[in-house]
């Protein structure tokens, strides 16, 4: 049951998801290059392919960042109403 003071306690996820899709797409993108260096291409493939996810999953988390805060009921807002049952 929500207690009503969500939006004061919440914490936005978004910082540690950038800098942890960062910090893979550099991994990936280095393991990538090493691999193809070393004429491993299945393995520099498979980094290529986690380095593209990574660059996506950064993209959204910027797009989400700049969008900015979204509506978050106040604490005058009681809390949600148990589900009856029927």
């Amino acid at each position: 049951m929500r207690t009503g003071n969500e939006p004061v306690t919440a914490r936005s996820p978004l910082r540690l998801r950038f800098w942890l899709s960062l910090w893979g797409l550099v991994w990936a993108a280095g393991g990538a290059a090493a691999f193809s260096l070393a004429a491993r291409t299945g393995w520099a493939a498979a980094c290529a392919a986690l380095a593209l996810v990574a660059a996506v999953d950064l993209a959204v988390v910027v797009r989400h960042m700049h969008q900015g805060p979204h509506y978050q009921p106040g604490p005058d807002v009681p809390p949600y109403e148990p589900p009856r049952s029927r």
